[in-house]
């Protein structure tokens, strides 16, 4: 495979987009300011029913206007989403800051691959999409396993979540300008903006985006990858107090307030987290190969992934949180197959010209699902605990096995 200096400028974007350090921490550093499940469901619903509603306007403008200039303001925002979580402590300002992160999220999803796929594209590489796009994604989730250590250390060294969120700021600043230095061939086949170009170039792209609805392969390959998605998405913020729960029963550093204690764990299961899922990443393509054909491997993962989900519900339930740690570890490892694979079968589906605009429709429909579920796994967990809740959200996973399987794309 090909590495030349644009792998090394996508890789290294993934790498800085994922120097997330409150990722690890999320929950917990709401559940430190006082607020329940439920309000920390709310306010994940709240980022994605923005995101929601920003896709399509987002995709569009990326796809009409420049992706790269689409990524720039995507950043911009995000850095502002970390400083109000860093200087504010009420839910008000937390929602205000999850619409900042959502106007980030809206800007960004979608739009990178698209980039990627266009290189690909252009330099006549378009079948090794599974294996270039695996072998990038890999260099996020070791950026991910980084992140997890860095953020540890912080956690540990001030006792407190807070900082992990001005932290987050340097890489970010460092990804602005690293994807200021792409090409501009890779925006796609944009209109010269002339007196009435603006209007006939949004048309032409709604065209194309609304025709995705058209297709019933390609919405089925989409609700794929955005389903297994959502609820892998929701239900792994999760894992963050059962780590939290099994750390606090181990008898290491006992003088220490909870946040000290349990960062160290937290920071090594996150980290061996994240190093599996970077080599599941780069190994994707040889995964898929094991399978007679594509949607085969996509179909057996999706119903993997809903039994292992089940099985960690009933493990913290009964207080097994080493296995269920190990479940949510597989589920990741899934993830990051799965991943590569749907990004391959939906370009399979999908014109590349609209590639940025389909790829946003599978993050609109995986942020729906996100925004129905989360504060309803957050009231399940304040009323019936974090593994009944886990449970129920495996058990409802299950049946969409059959209901969404995708069928070969040649």
């Amino acid at each position: 495979m090909k590495k030349d200096k644009m792998f090394y400028k996508f890789s290294l974007y993934g790498f800085l987009k994922n120097l997330r350090f409150f990722d690890p921490f999320m929950v917990l550093f709401f559940r430190e300011v006082g607020l329940s499940f439920f309000e920390i469901g709310s306010l994940f619903a709240i980022r994605d029913l923005s995101t929601n509603f920003l896709e399509i306007p987002t995709g569009i403008y990326a796809d009409a206007f420049g992706r790269r200039r689409s990524m720039i303001m995507a950043f911009v925002s995000y850095v502002i989403s970390f400083g109000i979580f860093y200087f504010f402590s009420s839910f008000a300002m937390y929602a205000l800051a999850m619409i900042l992160f959502a106007f980030g999220d809206a800007f960004r999803s979608g739009t990178h691959k698209a980039l990627i796929l266009e290189y690909l594209k252009i330099n006549h590489m378009e079948d090794i999409k599974v294996e270039y796009y695996g072998h990038t994604r890999a260099a996020s989730q070791l950026g991910s396993a980084v992140s997890s250590l860095i953020a540890a250390a912080l956690v540990f060294y001030s006792g407190s979540y807070r900082y992990i969120f001005i932290a987050s700021v340097i890489p970010y600043v460092l990804d602005l300008i690293n994807l200021a230095t792409y090409p501009k061939e890779l925006d796609g086949e944009l209109l010269k903006i002339q007196k009435g170009a603006i209007l006939n170039q949004v048309k032409a792209t709604l065209k194309g985006f609304w025709g995705i609805f058209g297709s019933r392969d390609a919405m089925k390959a989409i609700l794929n990858s955005a389903v297994f998605s959502s609820f892998f998405k929701v239900t792994k913020e999760y894992l963050q107090p059962i780590v939290k729960t099994f750390a606090l029963s181990i008898p290491v550093f006992v003088a220490m307030n909870s946040a000290k204690r349990s960062s160290v764990i937290i920071g090594v299961v996150y980290f061996s987290i994240y190093l599996l899922t970077s080599y599941a990443s780069r190994n994707a393509s040889k995964f898929s190969k094991k399978f007679r054909d594509l949607p085969m491997a996509i179909n057996l993962t999706f119903l993997v992934g809903a039994v292992f989900l089940t099985l960690s519900g009933i493990s913290t339930h009964y207080n097994m949180q080493l296995l269920s740690i190990l479940l949510f570890l597989i589920l990741y490892v899934l993830q990051n197959l799965r991943r590569p694979m749907n990004v391959s079968f939906i370009s399979d589906k999908i014109s590349h010209k609209m590639m940025a605009s389909g790829l946003s429709v599978e993050s609109q429909l995986t942020t729906i699902s996100m925004a129905i579920m989360a504060p309803v796994m957050g009231m399940l967990a304040d009323l019936l605990g974090v593994g009944m809740a886990l449970l129920i959200i495996g058990t409802v996973m299950f049946p969409l096995t059959f209901v969404l399987k995708v069928k070969n794309a040649y």
